[in-house]
């Protein structure tokens, strides 16, 4: 799925025209295995974080609330990861270099995935961005957020602190 694709289906979803069909609470989250965004670093795999809870965030680079979103997202993880939270963001630029580029000016301390070939944002449903998934130690999902706004950190981070208690 390239970008296009992903605009087009976000507009058709907004219509009708397409029904949603991202992944919902509920239920178990779709396993994958990618590689980290930059190279030489180890594949990130959401399997091997069983036991954790973990933020699985979609983002882009020409999202931009989805770079307003990420530096906050690293304060949740600062202040969270010594209790068993885990963030894994997972970029769909392609090409990759475009996400890469926005990291050297914001950099973050979580996991972040490359997914030029956006199988893993196919096997979420994920229609438009910024499209997160809130993951339980059992790989249950527990919340969908859609988009970000002010104010929406909060109820993110009620959501984290209520599963890590």
């Amino acid at each position: 799925m390239n970008i296009r694709t992903l605009v087009l289906g976000t507009l058709l979803s907004f219509t009708g025209i397409l029904p949603a069909q991202a992944i919902e609470e509920g239920e178990q989250a779709p396993l994958f295995t990618l590689p980290d965004i930059q190279e030489g670093k180890p594949d990130i795999s959401l399997e091997s974080l069983r036991g954790k809870t973990v933020y699985v965030d979609f983002w882009a680079s020409w999202c931009a609330p989805c770079l307003r979103s990420m530096p906050l997202i690293n304060e949740l993880y600062a202040k969270y990861k010594d209790r068993g939270f885990e963030v894994v963001a997972i970029n769909v630029d392609d090409p990759i270099e475009d996400g890469q580029e926005f990291l050297l000016d914001t950099p973050l301390d979580y996991l972040i995935a490359a997914d030029t070939d956006n199988d893993v944002l196919e096997a979420f449903g994920v229609t438009g961005m910024p499209t997160s998934f809130l993951v339980d130690r059992d790989g249950v999902v527990r919340m969908v957020h859609m988009g970000f706004r002010d104010g929406d950190i909060a109820g993110i981070e009620a959501a984290i602190s209520a599963l890590l208690d």
